[in-house]
């Protein structure tokens, strides 16, 4: 890559499993750093591993990434230049380029079984030896032997001669130098019986070939590195830039698990997070636009967006910040775009609005968005806009329907049902005028109403909340409700 090289980088996941919050942190900073420089994102799907290969979770790969905004330049569905963007697609370059490093005895033919090579590591770990790993038994196997084995039936991988000596460094932009003994690598492998390619090795040859300039990933490949820098080397290659990832850490300090909760972009999305809230906090997890902004938009983000704020030290995961951040999303969001969640959400729960003036749908909203932690909370607190209570809030009816609290909530019903014009300001009016009257505060006068008409303590504004539901309605249920007091 020379200066003037216009930025490219890929996101390029196994399809084995669940989009991991860490994977969909990867896939955002790549996103933004392309963008922020005018350069390309492009997807390329690593599939060599055909037992584990699992087509629903390539489809769901692909739509959690969509779902979040990061819409790939090149890729699967939006072919470039530089395809195929499947590993399993690219084997004949793949086997190009092994015969390449055959050729200048950079690689070689390796017949151990699986049981030799159990034998060696179990040897290896009886004697305690310094540095464990494959023996290089067959390292000195001449070629032609090699192919006469492979002609006579035997399987074989082929493996990457590392140098025995000297020392592999190379920079990195968040970790900076970086250097290993090359006697401590092992001879890794680069192609399997199989046919197909390692990790390792397609992915220096599809970084190469498809001009990846920078490489961002997580720190666990760091040790994979230098590896990678002496394929470069045999190759003759230049090296993109590396860019490790700190790893983002449970509260606890540990590993993100499904096993310990919500660990996947499916599960936020089920749990009622907005896209925005989830690409918003995960950039923020390791990453700091230069002052202290927090919440912020994806044009905002990316406009700022720079490889050298990235801090090393590693990032530990807050659902409680989360859960704040996505109310933060919420309120910002479109009144229309909130409606048609919330409908939706009263519809799957027999609720139905088809008869409703927008005015009045957009208005619930505008009273309930500042209060919603998630998307669904919108319907789920909404109901009782469209539907009475059957039951109330068991807490709250032994504190606000208790001794003397018919007496009041009468006289808020009188003076309700008195009020001609059932407009916000004049309930407002009418509850003041009757607290100064009868010697109550307001906020005396307001949890029993509040109760007997929506079945619950906490809501919106109460005088908004009695004009959205309207002046009979409301007399409706507080008439309901009166005997239950005492």
């Amino acid at each position: 890559m020379t200066e003037k090289s216009p930025v490219r980088v890929r996101f390029a996941p196994s399809p084995t499993g669940y989009l991991h919050v860490g994977g969909a942190r990867t896939a955002i900073y790549n996103y933004f750093f392309a963008k922020h420089m005018g350069g390309t994102f492009y997807l390329r799907i690593e599939d060599t591993d055909r037992k584990r290969y699992n087509e629903t979770a390539l489809h769901d790969l692909m739509r959690d990434l969509k779902w979040l905004g990061l819409q790939w330049d090149e890729g699967p569905g939006c072919e470039g230049d530089c395809g195929p963007y499947f590993q399993s697609e690219r084997l004949d370059i793949y086997h190009r380029e092994i015969k390449k490093l055959l050729d200048a005895g950079c690689a070689y033919h390796c017949f151990c079984t699986e049981e030799r090579l159990q034998e060696v590591r179990a040897e290896q770990e009886k004697s305690h030896v310094p540095v464990t790993g494959y023996d290089r038994h067959c390292r000195n196997i001449s070629r032609e032997e090699a192919e006469a084995r492979i002609a006579a039936g035997e399987k074989a991988v082929i493996r990457f001669k590392v140098p025995e000596t000297g020392v592999t460094e190379f920079d990195d932009m968040i970790r900076g130098h970086i250097s290993y003994q090359n006697e401590l690598l092992d001879d890794l492998v680069l192609i399997k019986r199989d046919g197909f390619p390692t990790y390792h090795f397609a992915s220096v040859v599809d970084d190469h070939y498809m001009g990846t300039t920078h490489v961002l990933r997580g720190d666990e490949w760091i040790s994979s590195t230098p590896k990678h820098e002496l394929l470069y080397k045999a190759f003759g290659w230049q090296p993109p830039v590396w860019c490790h990832l700190p790893v983002i850490l449970d509260k606890n300090g540990g590993k993100l698990s499904k096993r310990k909760g919500a660990a996947s972009v499916g599960d936020f999305r089920d749990l009622g997070y907005l896209p925005e809230t989830l690409v918003n906090y995960l950039a923020l997890l390791g990453w700091n636009p230069g002052d202290d902004r927090e919440v912020m938009s994806v044009k905002e983000m990316i406009d700022c967006f720079t490889l050298e704020r990235i801090n090393p030290k590693s990032a530990s995961f807050d659902e409680k910040k989360l859960q704040w951040m996505n109310g933060q999303h919420i309120h910002m969001c479109d009144d229309e775009f909130l409606k048609n969640i919330m409908v939706e959400g009263l519809k799957a729960m027999g609720v139905d609005t088809s008869a409703e003036p927008n005015e009045r749908l957009l208005e619930i909203v505008k009273q309930l968005k500042p209060r919603a932690h998630f998307v669904q909370d919108l319907a789920t607190m909404a109901k009782y806009f469209f539907v009475a209570p059957t039951e109330y809030d068991e807490k709250g009816a032994k504190k606000h329907f208790g001794e003397g609290s018919k007496e009041v909530a009468t006289l808020v019903r009188d003076m309700l049902a008195s009020i001609e014009d059932f407009k916000t300001p004049v309930i407002e009016k009418g509850f003041y005028e009757l607290a100064e009257r009868c010697g109550h505060k307001v906020g005396e006068l307001v949890g029993a109403p509040r109760l007997a008409v929506s079945g619950v303590t906490a809501g919106p504004g109460l005088w908004e909340m009695f004009e959205i539901i309207g002046k009979e309605e409301v007399l409706r249920r507080m008439d309901v409700a009166l005997p239950l007091m005492k």
